[in-house]
């Protein structure tokens, strides 16, 4: 390769601080009053109310130019492609929510059109999604346990669960916790609270649903071996399901087991197939719809549930039932829930979304999806669905099937399966992406620490707390990162690369070289009430400076210096001044005898990294410049920060420096 040219330039101007710039630039003192900004936001204009509108209901702004020719094609095709997953997905996920199967294919339905009027993502698949629907199964396991239904059957002589009513309060369980979290996000859109999301990073998302799918692999092994644990809720109440069902695998229904690992491998086999045919096939194959249809007739025939004990749905009911008012009475029981629904939804469907809108070049309204999810779930209650959120596995189908538009998502309908081992095989077999995610510790590992300690800990901490009290702690956890980080800063002494006017870290490159008799000291995080102790001892370290002693020191000199004022007090004020000066001359001495001729002149302080001050802050460098102020600097920060002693650059800085230090002045200044 060419070596790079190097340019050279020269630059003639005076050395500019703070307050020269302001004053050549002209800085506006002018600010809006809070007053002025209120009637601007209450303002009413037509254009400002068809903006408005246009921003509220999206589809009136792109439906009315959609281009059928161009994206009719391919939203037809993806359509189909993501509601054949979708249905079978549904009612699947309905069992992890607790709740009849009829009741997840409703929700694949109605907050898909609602969303379909008021997202502005073009990509993702609003519906149905496993780790939403285990929170919610656990919320109405919790207020609609099966020990609530039991009733005594005389033909039996024993107690048998009376599965009708249960349903019935675990779908109204169902629809008030999804009616509130719509709320709920509703109310954060409207707050412009849509910024939620970036306490929400990838490792965090990533280790969450990781951590979420283990819990709802667990809630589905039930299915799988044909076994009845019981309902274990609260911390560290996966680790408890997961000994009983250790304990429970001698009772296994050996039938139910057979059906699931041939309805898993069968799964495993069909997608692979699909994956290998995909650029021939312009749909994938529907294997999941397949292998319910196919796994319902053999029940049907053989009449699995008579002979070998194998659980089944049951009859699904056909049409669609009339809107419920979901009973406000919960409210109170759910609203913690809701509210963790509310955000893990919200934090799922705009992280994809933003990864589509970044892919494909258009934006994604982070508020405006809040109201869009919000409205889906709200409306959704009503029509006694459960809480939904966006599913990674359909819209990347719905993407690579050639989806470009919101259209692709309402080419969808409905049908009906049986089997309840099937629905927990494709549940299975559907959640192998998110074991992918497993392999984000090496690569994490390999480029951020940090950030895989993230992940780890949130798959950790969503394992033993739970989805909902996971997430909380796990945002916790990350903001402590940050934290951690602004409090361990790495602090370097800088140096000049020779004939430019860029400084780096002394410890980090050969060629830079240390500028004669000047400290320029840089921390890489803000200085701020969590670091200003370290950041002081740290510049004592570098400079060689014991700034306790300084300060002590001058403090003492100060103590005694009132004293004698005091004593002086009668004395007529000549002879008082003359005192006082001799008194401060004479400890001015002291440290001249005990000043290091070998410390350096000046120190420059590099404030770049730093985006605020607070008062420990702005103290901490009181201080600072206080031991140098003792070494007579010429009083900088006695009263207050200045823009004088502020410069624009390092540079600025340092040509200042060796300015005083040619007049014999020890000075400290900041960039």
């Amino acid at each position: 390769m060419a070596e790079r040219r190097r340019m050279s330039y020269n630059i003639h101007r005076e050395i500019l601080d703070e307050e020269t710039v302001d004053e050549m630039a002209k800085k506006s003192a002018s600010k809006t009053s809070l007053c002025e900004k209120v009637k601007k936001s209450v303002r009413c204009s037509g254009p400002r109310v068809k903006r408005c509108l246009l921003e509220t209901v999206p589809v009136i702004s792109w439906l009315p130019r959609y281009p059928i020719r161009e994206n009719g094609l391919g939203d037809l095709v993806s359509g189909i492609s993501v509601g054949i997953m979708q249905l079978p997905q549904g009612m699947a996920y309905a069992l992890l929510a607790s709740v009849p199967p009829v009741f997840g294919l409703f929700s694949s339905f109605y907050p898909v059109l609602v969303y379909f009027i008021f997202g502005t993502s073009k990509h993702i698949s609003v519906g149905t999604y496993a780790v939403m629907s285990v929170m919610i199964g656990g919320v109405t396991e919790r207020l609609a346990p099966d020990s609530n239904f039991m009733t005594w059957d005389n033909e039996t002589n024993a107690s048998i669960i009376n599965t009708i009513a249960r349903d019935e309060e675990r779908v109204r369980v169902a629809a008030a916790v999804t009616l509130l979290s719509g709320l709920f996000q509703i109310l954060l859109g409207l707050v412009q609270f849509g910024f939620v999301v970036t306490y929400l990073s990838e490792p965090l998302v990533r280790g969450y649903t990781t951590g979420a799918a283990i819990h709802v692999i667990v809630s589905q092994l039930k299915y799988t071996f044909g076994i009845y644990p019981e309902r274990h809720s609260g911390p560290v109440s996966l680790i408890y399901t997961v000994v009983e069902i250790c304990y429970l695998i001698p009772q296994t229904n050996i039938g139910t087991l057979v059906v699931s690992i041939v309805t898993i491998i069968s799964l495993i086999m069909a997608k692979e197939l699909n994956a290998c045919l995909s650029k021939k096939l312009p749909v994938p194959i529907p294997v999941e719809l397949i292998v319910i249809i196919i796994a319902t007739v053999i029940s049907w025939q053989v009449n699995l549930e008579a002979k070998y004990g194998v659980d089944v749905v049951g009859v699904i009911p056909s049409g669609l039932q009339p809107p419920v008012v979901p009973a406000a009475s919960l409210f109170g029981q759910v609203i913690g829930d809701a509210f963790a629904l509310a955000v893990v939804g919200y934090g799922i469907a705009i992280s994809l979304g933003r990864i589509f809108a970044l892919k494909y070049g258009y934006k994604v309204d982070s508020n405006q999806e809040l109201i869009a999810l919000g409205l889906s779930n709200s409306i959704g209650g009503f029509f006694q669905c459960f809480a939904v959120s966006c599913s990674m596995s359909r819209s990347l189908v719905q993407e690579s099937t050639g989806g470009k538009t919101q259209v692709g998502r309402e080419f969808k309908k409905t049908h009906s399966i049986r089997q309840s081992a099937v629905l927990a095989a494709i549940i299975f077999v559907n959640l192998h992406g998110m074991m992918k995610q497993f392999l984000d510790i090496p690569a994490l590992w390999r480029s951020n620490r940090v950030d895989m300690l993230i992940w780890v800990a949130t798959f950790i901490l969503t394992l033993l707390l739970n989805p909902d009290m996971g997430l909380a702690a796990s945002i916790g956890f990350s903001m402590l990162t940050v934290i951690f980080r602004t409090q361990l800063p790495k602090y370097s002494v800088l140096g000049q690369i020779p004939e430019t006017d860029v400084y780096k870290p002394l410890d980090e490159y050969h060629q830079v070289k240390k500028v004669p008799g000047i400290l320029i000291f840089r921390s890489s995080a803000t200085l701020y009430f969590a670091n200003a102790e370290m950041y002081q001892d740290a510049l004592g370290a570098k400079s060689g400076i014991d700034i306790t002693k300084f300060l002590s020191a001058k403090k003492k000199l100060e103590a005694k210096r009132k004293r004698h004022e005091k004593k002086e007090a009668k004395k007529a004020k000549k002879e008082l001044k003359k005192n006082s000066v001799e008194v401060v001359r004479t400890a001015q001495d002291i440290i001249d005898k005990e000043r290091d001729p070998s410390l350096p002149r000046a120190i420059i302080l590099d404030l770049s990294p730093a985006n605020f001050l607070d008062t420990v802050g702005v103290k901490t460098l009181r201080s600072v410049s206080g031991v140098v102020d003792s070494l007579q600097t010429g009083g900088f920060f006695n009263d207050k920060v200045t823009k004088s002693c502020l410069f624009t650059t390092v540079h600025d800085a340092v040509l200042h420096c060796q300015s005083a230090i040619t007049q014999s002045q020890s000075v400290a200044y900041e960039v």
